[in-house]
This record gives C-alpha cells, structure tokens and sequence, in this order.
C-alpha cells in the first residue's frame, strides 16, 4: 500500500508539512510505503485550458497533456492508494503551489456531468493550517473554501477526510516582525500545548485512511 502526501507550504520543516509527517508515520505504522512531495522543489504551471484531457479519443484524454516537472508527480498521486495534500491557508485559500497542482490533478478526471472517470476509489485528505482561529476560519469564509475542496477531492476519488490546525505558531520570535494584535505568548503555549494534538490528530487520520483503504471501505466526511 502507497500512501502520498503533498506540501504545498513553502517550508517544508514547519506547521504543515510537520503534520503531513505525522499522517504518514500513522501511515507507515499502519504497514504502508510513503512519500513526501515539496510542491515549491519544482517548476510548473496551473492548468492551461488547453482541454487536451477532455479530448474524446485523443491521446490526453483523462490526463494532463501538460509535461513539466509536474507531470511524474501527477503519475505517483495516480498511482497512490491514499492522498492526502496539505497547505496553510493564504488569504483564505490555498496557496498559489496547491491551487495549480488541484488544478493539474482533478480537472483531467472531472466531466461536466459533473462525474469521475478517475478508474477506482481512493482515500484522500486535506490538511489545512491557519493563523486564524476556529471562529476567524467561519468569519472569513475559509470554511466555505475548504468545503468547496473537500467536495471535489470526494466526487473525484470517493471519500476526503479533512483535519484543520487553527491559530498556528508563525515565528521563532514575533518581536522581529509586525505581528499585532497578536499575542505572542499565547501563541506559543498554545503551540506547545495543542499543537501536540494536532499531530496526534493526523497520525490517527493516517492510521484511518490506510485502514480503509485495506477494507475498501469509504471515509465518512468530517
């Protein structure tokens, strides 16, 4: 069993990608083979409605006809018994990184029924991390977003598991940057005490995912 987990966080030591860490130790213990992609290690581009993938009886049809430095990650997430793709929220979204790579990844498997043609059900997640808290997520409209992603990633391969880290730890040292109102302190307990939570969170959602996909089972939408 191949679980993926995709970083679409500029830095590949911090917040998100500590978390996709933890989903694959779950993984890993759960006795699957994993992997780790850094979306920012490689040059490519969003999708370009070239419409190659909607070709009836063309060679692209139902795949990025795009090749660049995306194309053998797009292979591995095809070819993955579980997906999880994990990015901090940037102005209420995704960042830049991950929107293009959801863009190459999902339209190619999507028709305007709306449908899959992906070949078979896959567990996947969504990782999410945020300065924002719970009620700062709703208040801006993220939640909205997230559901938004959480809905395509489960009409396109069959189930998405979703985990949220709220009110992140940002920097070593907040003195050093413009960071009111926030409280630095506060942030920082809160990293050492909720933080270790989170990642015990996505440890157990790797232990589910690659559960379920030894079952066949479908994940239930969190």
């Amino acid at each position: 069993m191949n679980v993926l987990a995709i970083n679409g966080s500029p830095r590949k030591k911090h917040n998100t990608a500590t978390l996709l860490e933890n989903v694959l130790a779950g993984a890993k213990a759960n006795g699957a083979e994993t992997g780790m992609v850094h979306l920012y290690d490689y040059s490519y581009k969003g999708c370009a409605s070239c419409f190659a993938c909607k070709k009836i009886g063309g060679e692209s049809y139902g795949r990025c006809a795009q090749r660049d430095e995306m194309t053998p990650i797009l292979d591995r997430a095809a070819e993955a018994d579980a997906l999880v793709l994990g990015s901090p929220m940037y102005f209420s979204t995704e960042t830049a990184q991950m929107r293009a790579f959801r863009e190459r990844l999902l339209f190619p498997y999507l028709t305007y029924a709306p449908a899959s043609i992906f070949p078979r059900k896959i567990q996947t997640g969504l990782v999410y991390t945020m300065n924002l808290s719970e009620e700062q997520h709703v208040a801006y409209g993220q939640d909205k977003s997230v559901a938004g992603s959480q809905l395509f990633m489960n009409l396109i391969f069959g189930s998405c598991e979703v985990l949220l880290c709220t009110d992140t730890y940002q920097f070593d040292d907040y003195t050093k940057y413009w960071s009111a109102p926030m409280d630095a302190d506060a942030k920082a307990r809160r990293h050492k005490e909720v933080f270790p939570k989170d990642c015990a969170r996505a440890c157990e959602m790797g232990k589910k995912l690659t559960t379920m996909a030894k079952t066949g089972a479908q994940v239930k939408n969190s």
